[in-house]
């Protein structure tokens, strides 16, 4: 038996509760690992370290080891505590290009070389985050020219827990940008969102690549985060109740074997689903618990494929996990009167499939789910890139991800870099009825609203002679209609000679609405929505 686990059951602790602290030591190996002086595994040759804000450096050592820990000119000491855990926080540095080396003296002495300092930003979802460059529109070509080497990106191995794992330092793959490294490692969203940034912003950039293709949102919400949200406070609690459950059965044979000196077997792990990859939380605990205080500028996602059938839904788990994220990293990382709202920009859904034109009711599938993401928007700190002018329909992975990585980008230029800019297309604001027509207001119109049309990565541009497409129309029969749309300055009005009382419109709310044609002269597209509340 591990010897930190033998002197843990070993104490004064009553034995049931010895027992479950063995369970769940065993599970996340953070005992086993307390043996051994290691620094985390985040902290890897090529690391980019967030500047301006303070940078926790983190790891293990024997009870009350002294640990020093230097970078650039600072120097900061602490001491192991009695759980083998040690932490230091460098202070807030400014950007810097220079390569520096991070080392910590113990026992040993350990370090990360080729360190730079800028903006750090995690890239997380599903497999439409972790498409490789090379496989996007263009991909060769834009490997040919990958060679960014203040662009450095980081991958955690795709590795799900049924409970939350500590350490990565056989997880970390880390490199710098380059025509070869580039292959192996790095996201094209992200690629794409950095390559952005680094055209405005002559400052580091590292991409935290932590995600797995196929995975629904809630495997990616920490238990904390499902309370956070009351309509989704039972979502995991009954995967860990079947874990006491049959916790409480392994017990007695546990304790019979505790007395005759031997190590209890049979833990019962596969009660909350080590292979189950969807289940809550299991994809937080494997990959993104792990790197929880790393300093960030923010992270960028791309999720809800996997939940497309979703609708009101999607929004309760979206503000689970946001807020779950931010507190971990506000409670383990930062001082406890300093809140850490990281931006959080997101993909919406691209169009996909084909719709029915006989339906200008739409609400097929995605619709929902994209009006869901939409509604995200009233999270604090929180924006989001609309894809519907850039899908595929054949194909679940549409291959613009430089349209997909390049609208995020804007966000996070005008919000959080200071650049003057347009960041999203067209957003209804509201609606008034006049007469046979209704008006439907816009924010961010940018420069104007036109009727765009976009061609291959080129931004959108006016169609000559061209019509709205996509608006419908209703009136209190609940009956809707392909409407006629005019743009007037900020605003579209709506109407359709059958609806003579129009009370309700519509935009582009289908899986497909493939030809859907409202932008801004910036070329950014409107997102999809509805002034209805019907079902």
């Amino acid at each position: 038996m591990n010897p930190a686990i033998k002197a843990s059951l070993s104490s004064s602790i009553p034995s049931v509760k010895r027992i479950v602290f063995a369970v769940l030591a065993l599970a996340v190996g953070t005992l086993s690992s307390q043996a051994a002086e290691k620094l985390a595994g985040i902290f890897a040759d090529n690391l980019v370290l967030q500047r301006d804000r303070p940078v926790p450096v983190w790891g293990w050592a024997e009870n009350g080891h002294a640990i020093k820990v230097t970078f650039g000119n600072q120097v900061k000491t602490t001491t192991a505590d009695e759980r083998g855990h040690w932490m230091v926080k460098l202070d807030p540095m400014p950007a810097n290009k220079t390569p520096q080396v991070l080392e910590v003296i113990g026992a040993t002495t350990q370090t990360a070389q080729n360190v730079l300092v800028g903006d750090v930003w995690i890239c997380s979802g599903r497999s439409n985050m972790s498409w490789l460059l090379q496989d996007s529109l263009n991909g060769k070509e834009e490997m040919a020219a990958a060679n960014f080497p203040r662009l450095r990106f980081l991958r955690v191995s795709q590795t799900i827990s049924p409970f939350p794992l500590q350490d990565a330092s056989f997880r970390i793959e880390c490199g710098v940008c380059s025509p070869v490294t580039e292959r192996m490692f790095l996201t094209a969203v992200g690629f794409f969102l950095a390559r952005e940034i680094l055209k405005e912003v002559d400052v580091p950039i590292g991409l935290i690549g932590a995600n797995l293709g196929g995975t629904c949102i809630e495997t990616w919400i920490p238990l904390s985060g499902f309370h956070n949200a009351p309509e989704l406070s039972e979502v995991a609690a009954p995967e860990y109740r079947k874990f006491l459950e049959q916790l409480r059965g392994w017990l007695p044979s546990a304790e019979a074997a505790l007395t005759a000196g031997e190590e209890p077997s049979g833990l019962p792990f596969n009660a909350i689903g080590t292979e189950d990859y969807q289940q809550p939380s299991k994809c937080f605990n494997g990959m993104i618990n792990l790197i929880i205080p790393f300093a960030l500028g923010g992270v960028i996602w791309y999720q809800g494929e996997g939940n497309g059938s979703e609708g009101e839904s999607y929004f309760h788990k979206m503000k689970a996990l946001i807020t779950g994220w931010r507190e971990l990293w506000s409670k383990r990382g930062s001082s406890p009167d300093d809140k850490y709202d990281f931006p959080f920009y997101f993909v919406q859904l691209a169009n996909f499939q084909r719709s029915d034109l006989e339906k200008p009711e739409g609400g097929d599938t995605w619709t929902r789910l994209r009006e869901a993401q939409l509604k995200s928007l009233s999270i604090p700190n929180i924006g989001m890139a609309v894809a519907i002018d850039i899908g595929e329909a054949d194909s679940i992975h549409p291959g613009k991800k430089q349209d997909a990585g390049r609208r995020p980008a804007l966000w996070a230029l005008a919000k959080d870099y200071g650049k003057d800019m347009t960041y999203i297309g067209p957003l209804s604001k509201s609606h008034e009825v006049e007469g046979e027509t209704i008006r439907i207001q816009f924010e961010h119109a940018g420069d104007g609203l036109l009727v765009g049309e976009k061609h291959g990565l080129d931004p959108a541009s006016v169609l000559p002679e061209g019509k709205l497409q996509w608006f419908s129309n209703a009136g209190e029969d609940r009956k809707w209609h392909w409407a006629d749309a005019v743009i007037v300055g900020d605003s579209v009005v709506v109407s359709h000679p059958e609806v003579k009382k129009p009370i309700a419109v519509r935009y582009a709310f289908a899986l497909n609405s493939e030809g859907a044609n409202l932008y801004n002269k910036n070329g950014l597209p409107a997102s999809p929505f509805r002034t209805d509340d019907w079902p």
